[in-house]
C-alpha cells in the first residue's frame, strides 16, 4: 500500500530499511519459509510477470502460501483481471488452494 511509498522519502534510509523489515514481516510475516511453499509463490509470481496484459497494479498483489495455502492479497483494477490472476495462480500453483482476496478498485 501507500504506506510504503511515504516512507522511501524519508532521507534517513536506515530507519527505513528497519521498519520496512517489521512492517513486511507482518503482512507477508505469514510467508512460510518451507522451501514447497517459497516455490509456488514464486511460480505465481513469475506467471503473472510473464503477462503483458497485466497492470502494474496487477503484478504487485501479494501472493503469500503457507502449508499449500495461497494467499492473493492486493488491488486489481478490474474483474477481468482479478479472473486472470485467479487463474495463472491455480495453474502455476499446482494442486495448492487458492484464497482470493483482491480487491477490484476500478481504473480512476
Amino acid at each position: 500500500g501507500l504506506a510504503a511509498d511515504d516512507k522511501k522519502a524519508e532521507p534517513d534510509n536506515t530507519a527505513t530499511n528497519e521498519r520496512d523489515r517489521s512492517s513486511e514481516a507482518k503482512t507477508s510475516g505469514d510467508q512460510s519459509n518451507s522451501s514447497a511453499d517459497l516455490k509456488i509463490t514464486q511460480a505465481i509470481r513469475q506467471a503473472l510477470m510473464k503477462d503483458p496484459e497485466l497492470s502494474t497494479t496487477a503484478k504487485n498483489i501479494k501472493v503469500i502460501t503457507v502449508n499449500g495455502q495461497v494467499t492473493l492479497r492486493g488491488p486489481v483494477k478490474t474483474a477481468q483481471e482479478k479472473a486472470k490472476i485467479d487463474q495463472k495462480a491455480r495453474s502455476a500453483a499446482g494442486r495448492a488452494q487458492i484464497s482470493d482476496q483482491l480487491d477490484v478498485k476500478g481504473s480512476k
